[in-house]
């Protein structure tokens, strides 16, 4: 059966990696998770572009070889996926021979086709961008626009790509598959822009202006655009396993047009491939509400905060805070908020009170739970419908929503303990309070356990650091068997206690 196949975008090695590669990871981390506790097998795949004129740059700036520059950055983004518990099974690099092998292969097969031909180009190029520009792309003044940065014009011979010949396809394929780009709005917008002509893409350049890339294998006098080797990672890492195609692509908004959208797709209909199912395209983080920016200062190094609060805490923030699609904004002081209020005053309060009072009342060993009354149904049938909302909400990619109902629930569990008051019920020699008070820390802890469970795509560590303390032995049920409220923790020992959140050193 074919693994469920998601891919990250892969990313370039020209800097080191920020808080929107930590999200993006984090991200496609938690569908992957989530995807395997159902039950399904999952290929998850991430990697870097190490090719192209930025890098070559960077690499003649610290006078080293491109191959040295990039093995070092390429370094800092693979050490950044342990760091999040990013579960990845693969991890590509564009200069490993598995990749440049299919870059060639699928190059010639396009040529032999003819759909590859060389031409003179005239016009204007950006070297930040590694594009070629058109007239549409100035501002209207004149001006190009500060993305581009240094634009120059020039004259050279090229080897293009038909891709305009695939333009009607494409619309019409998008008008179809409606579901193609997740949010569909996203979608909406690739339509807007293919009204206009496509342009042939240019999809080599010259070695003689720039030697860091993948030879043409039908002219080697030129190396492959960076685009077109990139986008193959996909496939390449895939080729020869039978987990083409991918479900899911998570890619950032600013490389779904062209690229993504209308690169890639046309790229595979004209090799005789199938598209992906879905490109998943999430926003942008800013910091403090300002654009991030290394120049400045204003960026976030996800070290800092994995090493302060644990991964979990920063994993859960992300996918707390942003919707996945739209645009969010970091700061210490939100962070401080979900932190303090949802993690540790509310989460780890109930950690800790499950954990004392099942101690003092009850030896460390949870009780059978009983009949119960009322506040014992209604917060049982809290947890159906959360249950019921969570994995709809988790399928569609709405994890913030997801998580706002898993901690409604954990507050109402906190509210069920203020109604039960089992520091009472333990003076009573009532046998009437004694039956509410083993019934309220079986449901107590049963609670706390469907909650930990249904947060374990999110917060992995958490999860696990929860049943262990809870005394959960493996059972044969499946992911979502466990988040059926039940009995499974009658008779467990619980550890004395566990301090999950501690609180923050400085505001």
């Amino acid at each position: 059966m074919k693994p469920f196949y998601i891919t990250t975008a892969i990313d370039y090695t020209n800097g080191s990696p920020h808080l929107g590669h930590a999200y993006e990871k984090i991200l496609a981390d938690v569908i992957a998770r989530f995807r395997r506790l159902r039950g399904e097998s999952v290929y998850f795949l991430t990697g870097v572009d190490e090719h192209g004129q930025k890098v070559q740059r960077s690499a003649e700036e610290r006078g080293i070889a491109p191959q040295q520059y990039v093995d070092e950055v390429s370094a800092e983004f693979r050490a950044l996926l342990p760091l999040l518990d990013i579960s990845n099974d693969d991890f590509i690099r564009t200069t490993e021979e598995r990749h440049k092998r299919v870059v060639r292969r699928l190059l010639q097969q396009l040529f032999d086709q003819g759909e590859i031909y060389q031409a003179e180009y005239r016009g204007f190029y950006s070297a930040r961008q590694e594009q070629f520009l058109q007239e549409k792309d100035r501002l209207p003044n004149g001006s190009w626009p500060e993305i581009f940065g240094e634009v120059a014009e020039i004259t050279e011979n090229n080897y293009f790509f038909k891709l305009q010949k695939h333009q009607a396809w494409l619309v019409d394929f998008l008008t179809k598959n409606d579901d193609f780009i997740f949010p569909r709005y996203r979608q909406k917008q690739v339509l807007e822009f293919l009204k206009e002509p496509l342009n042939d893409l240019c999809i080599s350049r010259p070695r003689e202006r720039l030697e860091w890339g993948i030879p043409l294998p039908f002219d080697d006098r030129y190396v492959t655009y960076v685009w077109f080797d990139a986008l193959v990672n996909y496939y390449s890492a895939a080729a020869d396993s039978g987990r083409w195609p991918a479900d899911c692509h998570v890619i950032g908004k600013d490389i779904l047009v062209p690229p993504h959208a209308v690169y890639w797709p046309i790229m595979l209909h004209a090799l005789g491939l199938p598209l992906p199912k879905l490109l998943l395209v999430h926003g942008w983080w800013s910091i403090n509400g300002v654009k991030m920016s290394k120049s400045t200062g204003n960026f976030i190094v996800p070290s800092d905060y994995t090493g302060e609060f644990g991964v979990d805490a920063l994993r859960y923030f992300l996918i707390r805070e942003m919707n996945v699609g739209q645009d969010s904004d970091f700061t210490r002081a939100q962070f401080l908020v979900r932190y303090n209020s949802e993690l540790a005053n509310n989460f780890g309060n109930l950690v800790n009170r499950t954990l004392n009072m099942t101690n003092r009342f009850a030896a460390g060993v949870v009780p059978p739970g009983e009949a119960g009354g009322e506040a014992e149904a209604e917060l049982r049938a809290l947890w159906d419908k959360t249950r019921g909302e969570f994995i709809p909400l988790c399928e569609g990619f709405q994890f913030h929503t997801a998580l706002d109902r898993i901690f409604a629930f954990v507050t109402a569990t906190n509210g069920y303990i203020e109604k039960r008051a089992p520091w009472k019920l333990g003076k009573s020699e009532d046998p009437a309070d004694r039956a509410r008070l083993r019934t309220a820390l079986a449901t107590m802890a049963e609670a706390l356990r469907l909650a930990a469970t249904a947060l374990e795509p999110v917060m992995p560590r958490t999860s696990v650091k929860i049943h262990e303390v809870l005394g959960l032995k493996a059972g044969a049920a499946s992911w979502l068997d466990d988040l059926a409220w039940g009995g499974r923790l009658t008779g467990s020992k619980v550890a004395e206690s566990l301090v999950l959140f501690p609180r923050p050193a400085r505001p």
